[in-house]
C-alpha cells in the first residue's frame, strides 16, 4: 500500500528505472506495461512495477529480490550508448560548481561525443536554459541525440556539426564553454569571442602536454585565474570484517583546466 509520501513518486510508462539486484547487476530500463528482464539470478516481470512507487522491491522467478530505484545523473551518464569515452561524474561535478551556471544559463559543449556531458549540462540549465553542442562527426551527433532524448533532456540541447577551431561559434553572450577535444588550445580564441566577460572556460585533457599548451594560450589571450586540477576517487568498503579502501579506484581520467575571461579596456 502506498503512503502519502509516495504520491507523485509513482512509476509510469516511459519512466527510466534503475533495476538493482546487486553491485554487478544493475540495469537502466524504460518502464512499459509488458516488459521482461532476464538475469542469471532470475527473470523479472517489470510490467508489475507500473503504478508502484520508486523504491519498490520485487522478486525474480528464482526468489532473488530486485529494487526499482530512481537513476542518478551518474547512472544516466554511464548507461549511455557510447561511441567515445565520456567525462566522468567526479570531474563533471567539480567543474560545475567551479562555474556560475544554473537554470537559464546558455552554455557551449565542444566535442559532443556520446552526449553524456551535454545531458548533464542540460539538466543544470533547465527549464529555460540551452546547451549548444558542437561536434565534427554527424554520426556522433545522431547517437548523442538518442542518448539525451532517452534522458528527457533533448529540448534543452541544440546540436551543430561544425569544426569550431576553424569556423567558430554561432552564439554570443555565453555563460560557459566546456571543451572535450584533443586540441583545446585551438578553440580558446573562438571561446573568448563567444563568452561573456568574467565568465568561464573549462577544458578536459588526459595528457600534461595538452594542459601546458592550453594554459599558455589562455594566459596570452583574455583569460585570468587559470587553474589546473586532478580529481581522484576511491571507494570505501564497509563490511562486517572491517572497513578499508577498495583496492582499485577511479584515478586519473583527465586534467581539469578552468579560467575566466577578462575584457581589457580599449587602448590598454
Amino acid at each position: 500500500m502506498m503512503t502519502p509520501m509516495d504520491q507523485g513518486n509513482v512509476i509510469t510508462p516511459g519512466d527510466l528505472i534503475l533495476v538493482y539486484l546487486d553491485v554487478k547487476r544493475q540495469y537502466l530500463v524504460e518502464a512499459a506495461e509488458k516488459l521482461n528482464l532476464s538475469s542469471d539470478l532470475g527473470n523479472m516481470d517489470l510490467g508489475e512495477v507500473i503504478g508502484r512507487p520508486f523504491g519498490y522491491v520485487g522478486e525474480t522467478h528464482l526468489g532473488k529480490k530486485y529494487y526499482c530505484l530512481k537513476p542518478s545523473t551518474a547512472d544516466l551518464m554511464f548507461k549511455v550508448k557510447r561511441r567515445t569515452t565520456i567525462v566522468y561524474p567526479k570531474d563533471v561535478g567539480y567543474v560545475l560548481v567551479e562555474t556560475a551556471i544554473g537554470p537559464g544559463s546558455r552554455v557551449i559543449d565542444v566535442g559532443t561525443g556520446s552526449g553524456a556531458l551535454a545531458m548533464v549540462l542540460a539538466k543544470f540549465v533547465a527549464p529555460d536554459g540551452m546547451v549548444f553542442s558542437y561536434e565534427r562527426r554527424e554520426e556522433f551527433i545522431e547517437n548523442a541525440k538518442c542518448n539525451i532524448e532517452r534522458a528527457g533532456c533533448l529540448q534543452n540541447v541544440k546540436f551543430h556539426c561544425r569544426d569550431v577551431a576553424i569556423e567558430g561559434f554561432t552564439e554570443q553572450a555565453i555563460d560557459a564553454v566546456f571543451l572535450d577535444v584533443a586540441e583545446p588550445w585551438a578553440v580558446v580564441l573562438k571561446a573568448a569571442d563567444a563568452l561573456k566577460g568574467g565568465h568561464y572556460l573549462v577544458s578536459w585533457s588526459p595528457n600534461v602536454e595538452q594542459v601546458k599548451r592550453t594554459v599558455e594560450v589562455l594566459r596570452e589571450n583574455q583569460f585570468i585565474r587559470v587553474r589546473v586540477s586532478e580529481i581522484l576517487e576511491r571507494e570505501i568498503l564497509v563490511r562486517q570484517q572491517g572497513v578499508r579502501p577498495k583496492e582499485r579506484g577511479i584515478t586519473h581520467t583527465a586534467y581539469l583546466v578552468r579560467a575566466q575571461k577578462i575584457v581589457p579596456q580599449s587602448g590598454k
